[in-house]
């Protein structure tokens, strides 16, 4: 089908294509298939292309620019398969979804930088203040973690602590 291969042509990685590039080609494909296949027969084959399109728009191009990211769903889905595999290892725990709740995008990112022959290169790159606001957003990342487990634990001792707490800051002794 002529519409799938264009598509694909655009779609397909290439020195030379950049996110703005791939987007623009992507934009002259959608439009030319709008006007093309205008029949009322192809209507539902254009609506689900365009779609289906519009609904991968924001991250369909964003792998032209960044080296590092995978292309296809199956390339996100083998790697984040693979570090789950991992981390369950390490863990020794059958189940990661408190460790990835806990430590979220940090695991997948070192995970993947540490494979990148480029990383120290790049470390010096980051600025000091950077560095702050990044690992301050993480600490309290953990620390509504924290709550969560304490408020699940016991919510009413919890509720009975978070009170005292503030009627301290409210009503001062």
């Amino acid at each position: 089908m002529e519409p799938i291969r264009r598509i694909a042509a655009a779609l397909e990685p290439a020195e030379q294509k950049t996110s703005d590039t791939v987007r623009e080609k992507m934009t002259q494909i959608l439009e030319w298939l709008q006007s093309t296949y205008d029949q009322h027969t192809d209507a539902p084959m254009v609506k689900n292309v365009v779609s289906y399109t519009k609904g991968f728009w924001k991250g369909l191009f964003a792998c032209y620019d960044h080296k590092y990211l995978p292309r296809t769903n199956n390339d996100h889905e083998r790697f984040f398969r693979q570090t789950k595999t991992r981390h369950r290892r390490m863990t020794g725990r059958r189940s990661w979804n408190e460790y990835i709740l806990r430590n979220g995008e940090y695991v997948v990112l070192v995970d993947d930088a540490l494979k990148q022959p480029d990383l120290p290169a790049r470390l010096c790159l980051v600025s000091y203040a950077a560095y702050k606001q990044q690992r301050q957003q993480w600490r309290n990342r953990l620390t509504e973690s924290v709550l969560r487990r304490r408020f699940r634990r016991n919510p009413l001792a919890y509720l009975k602590e978070l009170e005292a707490k503030h009627s301290a800051l409210v009503i001062p002794s």
